[in-house]
Formats: structure tokens, C-alpha cells, sequence
């Protein structure tokens, strides 16, 4: 076993009533990104997505407590409208790289979407991504629900 099977992961599963084509766009498409991307109470100063494989992406935030958090990575893989595979550090912690899947299936009313968040530094690392995943997906739900 190496070591990146033995740190944390995610996986969140989500239910839109989007077609696949849509969801995809939302999360590669950087208008609409910064439209709903972080969880409450923070909201994109910035998003910057080239989806392409080798690409990158870039997206400033800000909380409401005005503290500036920036994330990017590099595309690994770009599926439309079915897969998404991208390299995850934030800028404070660069050397803390994971790994980010994104695979949207098509379902009968929408959308089945599954984020696997992979080789997590740690276990608390682990679970504020949880809560930060969780609340962005309430986002993007609204968002496409608009």
C-alpha cells in the first residue's frame, strides 16, 4: 500500500435537477463559477478555469470576516460532460496537493453527481473540506435551480 491510500478522502454524492451538460458548465465556465463556488458566508473575488487537460484554475475568495482564501490547481483530466479530474492546494499550503474527481452521471431527473476529494493531509483537513463541499454543493444547487 502507498502512502496516498492511507490518507483521507471524501466522496459527497448530490442530485441536481440539471442536465449534465449544465452542471459541467458550472464548474468549468468561470462566470458561473463565481456565481455560486464556497461555502456560506464566502463568496469569489476571483475565478480564473482554462478546462483543459494540463490547464489550470484559480479562484480567490473571500469570508465574511474579510479573510482572503485561495485555491488552484491543474485540469488532469476534462471529460464533457461527464469528467472532471484536478489537482487541489490551497495557496497558504502548497505543499498539501489533492486531488479532486468530479464524475456526472446522467439520471432520470437531472443529475448524479459524485466528488471524491483524495490524499487529504490529515483528518481535520479532511472534515473542513467536508463542510466546505457540502456547502458549496447547497450553492451550486441553488444556482441551478434559479
Amino acid at each position: 500500500m502507498s502512502a496516498t491510500d492511507t490518507r483521507p478522502s471524501l466522496t459527497l454524492r448530490r442530485q441536481f435537477n440539471a442536465p449534465r451538460e449544465t452542471v459541467f458548465a458550472a464548474w468549468t465556465d468561470p462566470q458561473k463559477l463565481s456565481r455560486w463556488f464556497g461555502p456560506a458566508r464566502v463568496s469569489v473575488l476571483e475565478a480564473e478555469v482554462a478546462a483543459f487537460e494540463g490547464g489550470s484554475y484559480r479562484i480567490v475568495m473571500l469570508d465574511d470576516d474579510g479573510g482572503r482564501h485561495e485555491v488552484g490547481g491543474t485540469f488532469r483530466e476534462v471529460v464533457p460532460p461527464e469528467r472532471l479530474v484536478f489537482t487541489w492546494a490551497w495557496k497558504s499550503t502548497p505543499e498539501r496537493q489533492s486531488v479532486v474527481t468530479l464524475r456526472l452521471a446522467a439520471v432520470q431527473d437531472g443529475t448524479l453527481l459524485t466528488l471524491v476529494h483524495e490524499q487529504f493531509a490529515d483528518e481535520a483537513t479532511r472534515g473542513r473540506h467536508a463542510q466546505g463541499w457540502t456547502g458549496s454543493l447547497d450553492k451550486l444547487e441553488a444556482f441551478l435551480s434559479a
